[in-house]
């Protein structure tokens, strides 16, 4: 039976890479995939891009108000896939909750595996909706680590916006010239926290 996984981490845990080299081998055996990304996520346009410089082409680049489990149908068509073995979702929490329900339909009743990477929370340590709406039917939950600037494993995604921490915002927002992320433990986050003067954990 397929399954809905869903592999989180915070920002550099190497979800983008790990999507990558699974499409890689799902390649390398004649196995067809499609990969999606969401639109809202900029970065890399119609590419999902390590940051160890590997890439991808997209093929499904999907808006909110897409119907995601017609649009995967549709592209597989399109490119003559006879059999779709696989779909890989980058940046899946930035999908709609009733996206991740067309995926469990993928899954479920099309026979289909999909595997979406992506982060559970924000910079504000609040879930992203499609995190939220994975963590509740994903069949399997799989964590990727990485590691704090001070050698513990991270745990929170930390906005920094022209080199200073911020923990008040829009939950989204694309790093950039100007917006950047970094990874951090705890105990680190919250000493970030009390420099800025701010209690995102009360």
């Amino acid at each position: 039976m397929a399954k809905l996984h869903f592999k989180y981490g915070a920002m550099n845990s190497g979800k983008s890479d790990t999507l990558i080299k699974t499409a890689y081998n799902y390649d390398e055996r004649g196995l067809a995939t499609l990969t999606v990304k969401p639109a809202l996520d900029t970065k890399g346009e119609d590419w999902v891009v390590a940051r160890g410089g590997a890439r991808r082409r997209v093929d499904v680049l999907t808006r909110p108000e897409d119907d995601l489990r017609a649009r995967i149908h549709a592209v597989a068509d399109e490119k003559g896939v006879r059999r779709l073995h696989c779909v890989l979702v980058d940046e899946s929490q930035f999908l709609q909750p009733s996206q991740i329900s067309q995926l469990l339909r993928v899954a479920k009743q099309d026979g289909i595996s999909v595997i979406c990477f992506g982060l559970r929370t924000d910079f504000r340590t609040q879930a992203f909706p499609g995190a939220a709406r994975l963590m509740e039917l994903a069949d399997n939950v799989e964590k990727l680590p990485t590691m704090c600037r001070c050698g513990s494993q991270a745990e929170f995604n930390c906005r920094v916006v022209d080199g200073r921490f911020v923990f008040e915002g829009e939950q989204v927002a694309i790093d950039g010239a100007h917006v950047t992320y970094e990874s951090l433990c705890g105990p680190c986050f919250m000493d970030e926290q009390e420099r800025a003067g701010v209690t995102v954990l009360g």
